[in-house]
């Protein structure tokens, strides 16, 4: 446990340095616009360009996380990201600034390497909890909004980004002598993991709820700072005072949102967490004040950060075995997610003046997560109820309201001899074993009839002829509005009593 504590204290802290670099120049943007002439599109590309590398190693990283530990990756991830700060120091052009930029982003795609390591260490009903705590890195981003324009105000742009260097050479040598060299390593092919993964929707499923919750947190993120200059006039402290408490808020929830999974339903909470964004895009889009649009913000901030925190709940609990590499494209999909709003809403904005129609797509998308929970929610309980059918010990075969065959388990085949593909779309009749007259049958009709079951037993016939005796109960299954749909048999085969088979015998009536 001392190990486990340590190590997320270690890679929790390397994570909020990684983030106080990714969003280096979304955060001195206000700056940098006065000593490099760009247009609002160029700032736009300038500032979303980190987000593309910090979502698309994050799936590298996360294999690599479980093929070479976390300890390598974090060490050799900040002493790659001196380069990206040197060249933005010495930026005077765009290319310069989109150069630096894209290589930054390897300061967000260490975000897989803690998710990935650190389940390793804590029992799966701590994983939500645990991930949140490590999530919570995101502070990092809200500490570089609120201190960079600071800094810059007093030692100019460039020199703060220089600051950043002393950082990562920090948490270079803090993961090179402190991290983990025991720890466990799992070395499968990526090639094979990917093709166990990519064919289960719920991995498509968790990267589209990441790309909303985890994608509108990063475009707040790295677009409030120049739209709270450009849009309402504020200084530039002002706005990253604002957007640090933004960050602050969703970072603070994020914790809070595992540890809820942890402990109820996710489910509940996601869909609280999208009816509330699907709210606060609509707000947005219409709201040109500048109070009701902070308002907007901190309903974005409260529950993409719950969002954030129970959706990595999920991932470990669906994908034990594939972990390293789910996280990866999840948390990459997130990022992308951060990408393309800012950029969809300048382009929306040189169009037609306003952001509305780029607000209204994040409610949009969280409209449709919104249901697609819903019908996840039902589906687990269809599955659950699946496993129950499929796993029990009895034969169980269900019919419709007529007595023809929709489905029957494993156990039905293995006593009486006839897989489902034999016996679906006939009747029970193929089982019966000719002990019994029609009278016995029209019997067992009429209580079903009255009193919605039966029960006895009753010899029936196997595959290959043998005839055995079972105890059978029979059910009605009725809608809402009272109608039978459904029968559903279960029955258990019962021996007689014998010196080498006294284990096997089933009868409830001795």
């Amino acid at each position: 446990m001392k190990k486990a504590t340590g190590q997320l204290f270690i890679q929790t802290s390397s994570l909020i340095a990684g983030f106080m670099v990714w969003v280096i120049i979304s955060s001195l943007m206000p700056f940098i616009k006065e000593d490099i002439q760009l247009t609002s599109t160029e700032v736009a590309w300038a500032t979303a360009i980190p987000v593309i590398l910090g979502s698309l190693l994050r799936v590298p990283l996360g294999y690599w996380t479980n093929k070479y530990g976390a300890r390598i990756l974090f060490s050799i991830s900040f002493i790659i990201l001196l380069l990206p700060i040197i060249i933005i120091s010495f930026s005077n052009n765009m290319l310069m600034l989109i150069m630096g930029g894209f290589l930054l982003g390897l300061g967000g795609a260490v975000f897989s390497v803690g998710v990935t390591s650190l389940p390793k260490y804590y029992a799966k009903t701590k994983h939500g909890l645990i991930n949140g705590i490590y999530g919570a890195g995101n502070i990092g981003t809200a500490i570089t909004s609120f201190l960079a324009p600071v800094l810059a105000n007093s030692f100019g742009w460039r020199n703060t980004v220089k600051f950043f260097l002393i950082l990562v050479l920090l948490f270079a040598i803090i993961n090179i002598l402190l991290g983990d060299k025991q720890e466990r390593k799992m070395s499968h092919s990526l090639t094979d993991q990917l093709k166990v993964v990519y064919k289960n929707p719920k991995l498509w499923v968790l990267s589209l709820f990441y790309f909303v919750t985890f994608g509108s947190f990063i475009a707040f993120t790295i677009y409030l700072p120049s739209f709270l200059v450009n849009q309402f006039e504020l200084d530039k402290i002002d706005a990253g005072i604002r957007t640090a408490g933004f960050i602050a808020l969703a970072t603070l929830f994020r914790p809070v949102g595992g540890w809820l999974g942890d402990k109820i339903n996710p489910f509940f909470i996601l869909l609280a967490v999208f009816f509330s964004l699907t709210f606060a895009g609509f707000l947005l889009a219409f709201t040109p004040s500048l109070p009701i649009y902070s308002f907007g913000c901190l309903l974005v901030a409260f529950f993409a950060g719950l969002g954030n925190g129970v959706i990595f709940k999920l991932v470990p609990l669906y994908f034990s075995a594939q972990a390293g590499i789910v996280n990866g494209i999840v948390s990459a999909m997130g990022g992308l997610g951060g990408f393309f709003p800012p950029l969809i809403l300048t382009i929306f904005f040189n169009w037609t003046g306003h952001y509305a129609i780029g607000f209204m797509s994040l409610s949009e998308f969280s409209l449709a997560c919104f249901v697609i929970v819903i019908w996840l929610f039902y589906q687990e309980k269809f599955e659950l109820s699946q496993k129950i059918v499929n796993h029990a010990i009895d034969g169980i075969c269900i019919t419709d309201v007529n007595g023809i065959i929709q489905n029957v388990n494993p156990a039905f085949s293995r006593i009486t001899g006839y897989n489902l593909k034999e016996v679906i779309g006939k009747t029970p009749s193929v089982l019966q074993s000719g002990e019994h007259n029609n009278q016995f049958y029209e019997e067992m009709w009429k209580s079903l009839i009255k009193n919605g079951y039966w029960e006895g037993f009753i010899w029936n016939k196997r595959k290959n002829n043998e005839i055995f005796k079972e105890w059978l109960t029979i059910n009605a299954i009725k809608d809402d509005a009272g109608d039978i749909k459904n029968y559903v048999g279960m029955f258990y085969e019962v021996r007689e009593p014998s010196k080498e088979n006294d284990n096997f015998i089933r009868n409830p009536q001795t």
